[in-house]
């Protein structure tokens, strides 16, 4: 597993985990059912405190990314709710519309920019 944490970047090292991970999963490093490394191997692995990798798995057990399974720990676990996920999305882009809006984003300029994010998940 690899993961980079950028000690100086403004983004809380806990999101900058959760965000990872979550990349990973989108483009299948890391798959439905894989086990993600204990929160000690991870927090000695990346050096940073144990707390804040078992931040970053709560959030993602919160967000449906994960499962905590008490023999295999952290488990890739997707959420069938797609529903809900698309609702969500659905929140989060009516906002970056409409900032992109206020600052004279075209349609088109919006679609490329997705194509071009989109084609690192296929």
């Amino acid at each position: 597993m690899i993961i980079e944490i950028d000690f100086n970047s403004d983004e809380a090292i806990y999101l900058q985990l959760r965000n990872q991970i979550i990349m990973g999963i989108a483009t299948s490093r890391f798959r439905e059912g894989d086990s993600l490394p204990s929160v000690r191997q991870l927090a000695d692995l990346i050096g940073i405190n144990m707390h804040t990798v078992n931040k970053a798995y709560t959030v993602l057990k919160q967000e449906g990314y994960v499962k905590v399974d008490r023999r295999r720990g952290a488990v890739i676990a997707v959420d069938a709710d797609r529903m809900q996920a698309l609702e969500d999305l659905r929140r989060q882009l009516q906002v970056i519309l409409a900032e992109s809006s206020c600052k004279n984003i075209s349609k088109e300029e919006i679609h490329e920019i997705i194509e071009e994010i989109y084609e690192n998940y296929q």
